[in-house]
C-alpha cells in the first residue's frame, strides 16, 4: 500500500445517485485511463468527477512528487450534501415539493508500486 493522496469537491449541485453511476465506472482504474473514459461519457456528472481526479493528480505531483503514471483510483465515493427544499405550485391550490440535491465527491489516489 503506497502513499494516499486525496481531493474533494463539495456542494456539487447534482444528486449523489447520478454521480455514483459515473464513479462506479472508474473505480480501481489508473488515473489517466479514468480521465480518458470520463471525457467520452455523456452524463453531466462526468465533468465534476474528472475535475476532482485532475485535482488529486495535481496534488500528488506537486505536494508528494509522485509520478502521474503510477497513480490509480484506490477509493472514490459521492456522499450526499445539503438538500435545498423548493416548492412549485400544484393543481387545486396545492404545493409540490422539489428537492434540489447536492453531493460531495471524494477521490483517494494511491501509487501502484511495480513488483520486482
Amino acid at each position: 500500500m503506497g502513499l494516499q493522496v486525496k481531493a474533494a469537491a463539495k456542494y456539487v449541485r447534482m444528486s449523489p445517485q447520478k454521480v455514483r453511476r459515473v464513479i462506479d465506472q472508474v473505480r480501481g482504474k489508473k488515473a489517466d485511463e479514468a480521465l480518458v473514459l470520463l471525457s467520452f461519457m455523456p452524463q453531466a456528472a462526468a465533468k465534476p468527477v474528472a475535475k476532482v481526479i485532475r485535482s488529486a493528480i495535481a496534488n500528488a505531483e506537486e505536494n508528494y512528487g509522485l509520478s502521474r503514471d503510477d497513480l490509480y483510483i484506490a477509493r472514490i465515493f459521492a456522499d450526499p450534501g445539503p438538500t435545498l427544499k423548493r416548492y412549485r405550485a400544484g393543481a387545486r391550490g396545492r404545493v409540490k415539493p422539489i428537492l434540489k440535491r447536492s453531493s460531495h465527491i471524494t477521490v483517494i489516489l494511491e501509487e501502484r508500486v511495480p513488483t520486482s
